[in-house]
């Protein structure tokens, strides 16, 4: 049988055992079970429960606080920037536009406009921040109790707050990613990011992105800002007085500023010097040299302030939101990298300036713009949109709506070569009417039959009007679109003369199609937009489109090259370089285009009047203006040729014409003394004075220009003064005109279709009457 107890168990288990031994462990074994009964005795004793005991309550304690502590953590890491983002370098709420090259062109927000690497700071200076601040930098882990001991201490024997007990890696940690409000909340997620920040970054990391984005007062951001804004040289020129000045403002840049407290600055700079004594940075002989040294401040307005190319920055402040999303926007911290060009950019402003400086005196126009375009990617290079930012911001490149004038042929002529049509198909220049609308030419002449390609050059209004009419509203208007024109083009007759209002970033756009043989992109400033990391956000990715076929970008280069060798453009020709192109004067000269092109660049040219007031200039001012920049656009660019003219027999369309079908058509014959201006000798005589006219250079004199002027007012040439149009009374209409304005014009040709039906054929004296809105 089993054993009938415990001690009959023991007695079994032993039995084998020495006597001496088994006493032994009969006592041990009593002593243990009687202290064992004990301990439970005393838990299950109603007078003294577990629960009033010291140690479980403070087990309990150090439990829960551990507890409470881990979930703190958890829930300031949850209003953290996860790990990726400690890699910022760049505060929030900022935007800074670059330029191609790396130049910042403008800053919004508290940005730092030139950041340097640790290796490019001064040793002074970098000690001089690190005695002031954070004495203990290279030994702590973001926090430094000592440190926090140690400026407790020194406050509360001063009674005044002298001393901080933040740590560098701390303060960067607010900079980046805090607000600065003074809340226990917002103290503690500085700690905690102060201690993510040194798990992820080097002690240099750190002091280098501390020392470019530190606020040191007015207005300046980092080291290299405050060096220019108090002294005005780069920071590696910096004194040891110098730097101890600025790096005592930290704490309280606007009572330490030395341009507004200077004793004040002067007793924090001696602070400085003191501590960096201590530390072993300086001895006391530099020490006490440099406190002794007055601060002389030579202040220069912070470079974050600074704005280049204004007119092509706020563009693309506008553009910007077509990319970025509102909340990444509202965020900030974005660096904007653009495709502007430092070099064009100058040398544009210098033409715009140089002609409303000259020309636009003597020719009443007030205003000017210009844009360069690379047309194989649509990267804006160069932008001027006025003659002064600072009195207007109003974009003449990108806001303003005006008329093209004859510009918009190359539109026509582009479609007529599209549809099949040879550049030597020959047209009747003679007073034409159309449903009421009659075209006038410059000087009131006709030339009599001539092909397209000379009707181009010499943009003749009547030629270009009938070209249209062949291949019809609906093409024409689709492939102007399609190649860059975004305004609304009206389906007129007018149309062909270029009477509705584009702007010039389109047009020029546009242009660069027939520079790329028919290939378009989409105008844009923006290259890439990065995020505070460094990282890129969005990129531009813009493909090209083929919008007009090879062959016919082909012709109309050949057909546009003579405008500029041959033609009206001729003011444009650039020294062993092809350049093709199209000069526009809206009625009354209001507005005077050039838009030109070499395989590499197609720019545009606009002079005019933001009033709408007349001019006595000539396109051949905006000719002028396009060399100019285009002069100094081309340094060391190599030359490339167009292509070869295609083969102009034989040819197939690549576009359906859709013909016009006018409801009445006159057509009159020349009249004797008309006829003689067609003969070659007094037609080439004729051609001679008035490409004179055309092609006078800005160069010439007032009185010279006037008296090509006058021999044209004689003689009738191909432009006619803008004088004598000013005294004339211009009528034009087209189909949309209304009734009560048709009535009033009944006297002239120029009425709405719907009134020329039913009005009786006007004289031939009254269809020879001006009513052009457009021409060369």
């Amino acid at each position: 049988m089993p054993p009938s107890n415990r001690y009959e168990q023991e007695e079994t288990t032993n039995e084998n055992l020495p006597p001496t031994q088994v006493v032994r462990q009969r006592k041990l074994f009593n002593q243990i079970s009687g202290i064992t009964s004990g301990i439970v005795t005393r838990f299950t004793s109603r007078e003294h429960p577990f629960y009033r005991r010291v140690w479980f309550w403070a087990g309990l304690s150090v439990g829960g606080s551990i507890i409470a502590f881990n979930y703190l953590l958890g829930e300031i890491d949850k209003t953290l920037p996860d790990k990726a983002e400690l890699q910022a370098v760049v505060r929030e709420q900022t935007i800074t536009i670059k330029a191609v090259d790396g130049t910042i062109l403008q800053q919004q927000g508290e940005a730092t406009r030139e950041k340097i690497n640790l290796e490019q700071m001064p040793e002074i200076l970098k000690n001089a921040f690190i005695a002031s601040e954070d004495s203990r930098f290279s030994q702590h882990q973001g926090i430094d109790p000592q440190g926090i001991v140690r400026a407790a201490v020194n406050n509360l024997r001063s009674q005044n707050v002298v001393e901080g007990g933040s740590t560098i890696t701390q303060q960067l940690s607010r900079i980046l990613f805090l607000k600065q409000e003074r809340t226990v909340w917002r103290k503690l997620k500085e700690l905690r990011l102060a201690h993510k920040l040194e798990q992820e970054l080097t002690k240099d990391q750190i002091l280098e992105r501390y020392l470019n984005l530190v606020y040191l007062g007015a207005g300046a951001y980092g080291v290299a800002d405050a060096a220019w804004v108090y002294f005005s040289k780069p920071v590696d020129q910096l004194t040891l007085p110098e730097a101890a000045t600025i790096a005592g403002m930290p704490p309280a840049p606007s009572l330490f500023s030395p341009d507004k407290n200077p004793e004040a600055a002067k007793q924090r700079r001696n602070l400085v010097l003191q501590r960096m004594e201590k530390e072993g940075f300086i001895t006391p002989a530099q020490k006490q040299e440099a406190t002794q040294a007055e601060i002389t401040l030579k202040p220069s307005l912070p470079k974050r302030l600074q704005v280049e190319s204004p007119y092509f920055t706020s563009y693309i402040q506008q553009e910007l939101p077509k990319y970025v999303s509102p909340q990444v926007l509202a965020n900030g911290g974005l660096t904007v990298e653009t495709s502007l060009n430092p070099t064009w950019q100058q040398a544009a402003e210098a033409a715009v300036t140089k002609t409303l400086r000259n020309q636009g005196r003597w020719q009443n126009f007030k205003q000017a713009a210009l844009v360069a375009i690379d047309p194989r990617n649509g990267e804006i290079k160069a932008m001027v949109g006025g003659q002064d930012f600072g009195k207007n911001q109003f974009n003449r490149v990108t806001q303003a709506q005006r008329q093209p004038g004859s510009t918009f042929k190359g539109f026509v002529y582009a479609t007529a070569i599209a549809t099949g049509k040879n550049p030597n198909d020959t047209y009747v220049d003679a007073p034409f009417v159309v449903d009421g609308y009659e075209p006038k030419n410059y000087g009131e002449t006709f030339r009599g039959t001539m092909n397209m390609r000379d009707a181009l050059t010499r943009s003749v209004n009547v030629v270009a009007l009938k070209v249209m009419l062949d291949v019809g509203f609906e093409p024409t208007i689709q492939l102007a679109k399609n190649m860059g024109i975004k305004s609304k083009l009206n389906p007129h007759y007018s149309l062909a003369l270029g009477s509705n209002e584009v702007n010039l970033l389109e047009l020029t756009s546009a242009y660069g199609s027939f520079a790329t043989q028919g290939l378009h992109s989409e105008p844009h400033g923006i290259r890439r937009v990065l995020n505070r990391k460094g990282e890129v956000i969005w990129s531009a990715n813009f493909d090209s489109k083929r919008v007009l076929d090879p062959t016919s970008a082909a012709i109309m280069t050949w057909m546009l090259r003579n405008v500029v060798e041959a033609g009206t453009g001729a003011a444009a020709q650039l020294p062993n370089r092809p350049v093709a192109g199209k000069t526009g004067t809206s009625d009354e000269a209001r507005d005077l285009w050039f838009i030109g092109y070499i395989p590499q660049v197609v720019t545009g040219v606009w002079l005019g009047n933001d009033n709408n007031r007349p001019t006595y200039g000539s396109s051949g001012s905006a000719a002028y203006t396009w060399h100019e920049f285009m002069e100094k656009a081309v340094e060391g660019m190599p030359i490339e040729k167009f292509p070869e003219r295609p083969k102009l027999a034989g040819r197939k369309g690549s576009i359906k014409a859709k013909p016009i079908k006018a409801k009445q058509i006159l057509n009159r014959s020349l009249t004797p003394n008309e006829e003689s201006l067609q003969e070659p000798g007094s037609s080439t005589r004729r051609r001679r004075r008035s490409q004179r006219l055309e092609e006078a250079t800005p160069t010439d004199s007032p009185r010279r220009r006037r008296r090509y002027r006058s021999q044209e007012s004689v003689s009738g040439g191909s432009e006619e003064s803008p004088r004598r149009r000013r005294r004339r009374q211009v009528v034009q209409s087209d189909t949309s005109e209304s009734p009560r304005r048709s009535r009033r014009s009944s006297s002239t040709v120029g009425n709405s279709s719907g009134s020329a039906s039913s009005a009786p054929t006007p004289s031939w004296r009254e269809r020879l009457r001006p009513n052009s809105s457009s021409s060369n």
